[in-house]
């Protein structure tokens, strides 16, 4: 066990050194072991990322077309930041949901809430084709531009976590 009384010789024994708590065989701290060992660790960061961009395209959209356009251009922004976060976000809610199951649920939830999420899109597009209170232009580069961001930030959170390839 590694405790706090073989840092009191070192030069920075002041700090306490709180994190240290004890070293598995490998010579891993316990709690580096326990963080890293989590499969859905990429999932959870990718879900964090994913839903701050979400957030920041949303906002940075509403002052633009708000003052572009007015009242029209809030609409349209959120009405396509709803779209578009919605489809992207709930794939990983889904996804991460089903992550303690066999593979074949996970694939089955994601398959199925896919095709509700297509079915529910293609049919607020149709209610909301030919009303005129939101800005179609807003909408739809506020839709595109949150697609981008938020799969993009969703990828990096993806690659870009620590995660163990094997465990003991």
């Amino acid at each position: 066990m590694v405790g706090h009384d073989q840092f009191q010789g070192t030069p920075w024994s002041w700090v306490g050194l709180p994190f240290v708590t004890s070293k598995n065989d490998l010579g891993l701290q316990e709690r580096d072991q326990h963080d890293y060992d989590d499969h859905r660790r990429p999932l959870v960061r990718a879900l964090r990322l994913g839903s701050s961009a979400l957030l920041v395209v949303t906002i940075v959209s509403l002052m633009s077309w708000g003052g572009y356009q007015g009242l029209p251009g809030i609409w349209g922004v959120l009405i396509g930041a709803a779209i578009a976060g919605g489809f992207l976000l709930v794939t990983v809610a889904s996804v991460l949901l089903t992550a303690s199951t066999t593979p074949t649920t996970t694939g089955a939830v994601v398959l199925g809430t896919w095709l509700m999420k297509v079915i529910v899109v293609l049919m607020v597009l149709v209610l909301i084709r030919d009303l005129t209170f939101y800005s179609h232009v807003a909408f739809f580069v506020t839709l595109l531009v949150a697609l981008i961001v938020v799969l993009a930030t969703e990828a990096y959170g993806v690659i870009t976590s620590r995660v163990t390839y094997l465990s003991a």
